[in-house]
């Protein structure tokens, strides 16, 4: 199959740095570990996303090439099993309450659609196969849509020339936008192509980076920001395939703190499975708070050999000394489940069946760490009778440590088909799950459930639409999403936003996507309580010579809640101070304070604070991170 294409002529200001590296020194192997380090073979720095030109330009109907399946072993040909995790008990109607709906980025003459977002303060990223835009949280457009080949032309070749399986994560602790793809054209050699945004502005300016797999396909990777002290790194995941087949999984961590710097020397360090086993996640981080310092990162499937059994292994990461250890796989026993069927999903409408790529974990593996304990969360599909297929979503406890599974379930309500999945926490411990929905009476459509920790273990509540679909894909065309996700939006840590792809009208190529949101009732204080919303989850300030005082920065507190706002204190620490505070003790619904933060080094080096503010809202204390230099 022809995978080229065609995009818009680049334009726009680039710095483009010519790396010291060959081809030879940019895969090397360590001959004592095996860890397989990988450097950029090139490097460059975007001009800002929001002024490259926009994609206009309708391209002929390109099918992406299909995730390559790996070898199933015995779930794929063994007897049908029994799901004693499937859900019998009719829960109430979703105790959440949908919120803003925009449409996002349409087709553009390549299926599937790929799917894909990050959250962050103020913004929304969202990744299609080819393309990315960024929206504001009510959904006006900020910029794009712009194809990768465009963003990342400045690195030239097969970053520059394809595109494949993007995924977009926002780095909450940094503050900072990742976007990835593979470099794929086809033929040798296959990149991974990643940028990370300059500023916490995700129209801005990206430093960018080329990885080469050389000869090997890196298919279907998947990212996660995994911001521990100590092994601080971007964790990622591929089925390597080679000339001769499935070669294993690369379980990989980028260096973070060098590509957070810009540095052209950030390198990959990665770690290979057996060919038997593959498709894993990786470890993404929700919430304010870090796993224990030095938690390495965590990767989930399932064991190929064994419905009944979910492997879990730990990558440690040494990037001074260019090292990486790998556990053994960690057995979880889990509920039996069958593999979901492949192209079986009915429409209304067509005889066209969808495909569910149940052969594979959906993304994300969101891990939240509270107060005394981590919980993590992963979903995929399964068949529940006949050819039916159902979402299977697990909730494990201290993934990091004696790990177990706290809860599951299968959730199949009704004889409707549902797959493509995703799935994350909030800080209460309520869960979302989002995913698509079709049979032979129904267009594809996108929906929600969700469960509150008083829900019976493994339920979860009677679903609500996102949206209803008005068409279904027909031409021959099977693949729908790859993939979808799932996000909580730090600025509350209550909304979650949910994206996925449907059909305004019947045909191929021609699919949308729908970005939505929803809220547990009673979250961060709502349904009758204050809530806290911050305008920066954390302030950075420029090098500053020791003794001398910065201008301020303003950090604005608003009572998105339904009562009022009562602050008990507001502190700070470090060599920070509060130069205005338009705080009183109080602060009604809607009502917006400011306060003014300074920064007066006392010594070189990097130093740190918090500013804390100290209330009655659900989620208090509200601790904002600070960061600053001294000369």
């Amino acid at each position: 199959m022809n995978h080229s294409k065609k995009f818009l002529p680049f334009s726009g200001t680039l710095a483009l740095c010519c790396l010291a590296l060959t081809g030879a020194l940019a895969l090397a192997q360590n001959a004592n570990n095996k860890t397989t380090v990988r450097y950029p073979t090139g490097y460059a720095v975007s001009s800002p996303l929001r002024e490259l030109p926009i994609d206009i330009l309708a391209m002929e109907n390109r099918e992406m090439p299909e995730p390559r399946s790996l070898p199933m072993g015995s779930k794929k040909v063994g007897p049908w099993q029994q799901d004693s995790a499937l859900q019998t008990e009719t829960r109430p109607m979703v105790s959440a309450t949908p919120g803003t709906d925009f449409d996002g980025i349409p087709a553009n003459g390549f299926a599937p659609s790929d799917s894909n977002m990050a959250v962050g303060p103020n913004h929304i990223v969202e990744t299609v196969n080819v393309r990315l835009a960024v929206y504001s949280k009510t959904g006006t457009l900020l910029s794009g849509p712009t194809t990768f080949g465009t963003f990342f032309a400045p690195l030239g070749g097969n970053c520059a020339n394809g595109a494949s399986d993007p995924i977009v994560l926002y780095d909450r602790a940094a503050d900072r936008w990742l976007i990835s793809d593979i470099g794929y054209t086809g033929s040798a050699p296959f990149l991974e192509c990643v940028g990370v945004s300059k500023t916490n502005d995700p129209t801005g300016a990206y430093v960018l980076y080329a990885f080469s797999f050389g000869t090997s396909l890196n298919d279907y990777p998947k990212l996660g920001t995994w911001a521990t002290a100590s092994n601080a790194a971007y964790l990622a995941t591929y089925n390597i395939f080679g000339p001769g087949g499935f070669l294993g999984a690369d379980l990989c961590g980028f260096d973070r703190t060098k590509m957070l710097a810009g540095n052209p020397g950030a390198a990959q360090l990665c770690k290979m499975t057996p060919n038997n086993d593959g498709s894993y996640l990786p470890s993404d981080m929700d919430g304010p708070t870090p796993p224990t310092d030095g938690t390495p990162g965590l990767f989930v499937t399932w064991n190929n050999n064994n419905p009944g059994e979910l492997f879990l292994r730990k990558l440690t990461l040494n990037f001074g000394a260019g090292t990486a250890t790998l556990s053994s796989p960690t057995s979880i026993p889990v509920a039996n489940f069958n593999v979901a069927c492949g192209s079986c999903v009915p429409q209304l409408g067509t005889s066209q069946k969808l495909d569910t790529l149940g052969d594979r974990p959906m993304y994300r593996f969101a891990i939240r760490h509270f107060a005394d304990h981590d919980r993590a969360v992963f979903s995929h599909a399964v068949a529940v009778t006949g050819s039916q297929v159902a979402v299977r979503w697990y909730e494990l406890y201290d993934p990091a440590g004696a790990v177990t599974v706290n809860q599951q379930g299968t959730f199949a309500p009704d004889t409707t088909y549902r797959w493509m999945s995703s799935i994350a926490e909030d800080q209460n411990m309520n869960i979302g799950l989002g995913y698509s929905a079709s049979s032979s009476s129904i267009n594809p459509a996108i929906r929600f459930t969700g469960r509150v920790p008083s829900d019976p273990a493994g339920t979860m509540e009677t679903e609500a639409s996102l949206l209803t679909g008005t068409g279904s894909q027909t031409g021959g065309l099977s693949r729908w999403g790859d993939y979808t996700a799932m996000q909580v939006d730090p600025s509350d840590d209550c909304t979650f936003w949910y994206v996925d792809q449907y059909e305004k009208v019947t045909g191929s190529f021609n699919w949308n996507t729908n970005i939505g949101s929803f809220k547990f009732t009673g979250c961060g204080g709502g349904g009758g309580g204050p809530v806290v919303t911050l305008s920066k989850l954390h302030i950075n300030y420029v090098p500053r010579p020791v003794g001398n005082t910065s201008l301020p920065k303003i950090e604005k507190v608003t009572n998105t809640g339904t009562a009022t706002l009562h602050i008990s204190s507001i502190t700070i620490s470090g060599d920070f101070a509060i130069s205005s505070n338009t705080c009183g003790a109080t602060l009604a619904v809607g009502a917006l304070c400011k306060v003014k933060v300074t920064f007066t080094p006392t010594q070189v080096g990097t130093r740190t604070g918090s500013l804390t503010f100290t209330d009655d809202a659900n989620n208090s204390p509200q601790v904002v991170p600070l960061k600053g230099t001294g000369q």
